[in-house]
């Protein structure tokens, strides 16, 4: 079955950078478009960025263009996030999906998706 774990989150200051990354398994990774979106507590999903298959195109939010980088090897199955100049707005949990994440509204709009990982960035 599908399996997205996600890890690198942690305490960051602001400004600073992180990697986040998504080990994929159960599918055929290069045929689906995956994505980041994020949470926190008493807010809405908020969608981060996409990526296609194939990973010749991606998408980042207006709030994140520009700092963050999606990202995909295929060798490796492995879905990444480079985070720079981070914010303590970015604090959030971090969720890796299986499909586009533009119109997302809950998890459960996706075909999958991690546990997340914990991101907080410190003024």
């Amino acid at each position: 079955q599908v399996q997205l774990v996600e890890s690198g989150g942690d305490f960051v200051q602001g400004g600073g950078s992180l990697r986040l990354s998504c080990k994929a398994s159960g599918f055929d990774f290069s045929r689906y478009a995956m994505s980041w979106v994020r949470q926190t507590p008493g807010k809405s999903l908020e969608w981060v960025c996409d990526i296609d298959g194939p990973a010749r195109s991606a998408w980042c939010s207006d709030s994140v263009r520009g700092r963050f980088t999606i990202s995909r090897d295929a060798a490796t199955h492995t879905l990444y996030l480079q985070m720079d100049s981070v914010k303590p707005e970015d604090t959030a949990v971090y969720y890796c999906t299986l499909g586009y994440g533009r119109e997302a509204k809950k998890l459960g709009d996706f075909l999958s998706w991690g546990r997340g990982t914990q991101v907080s960035v410190s003024s």
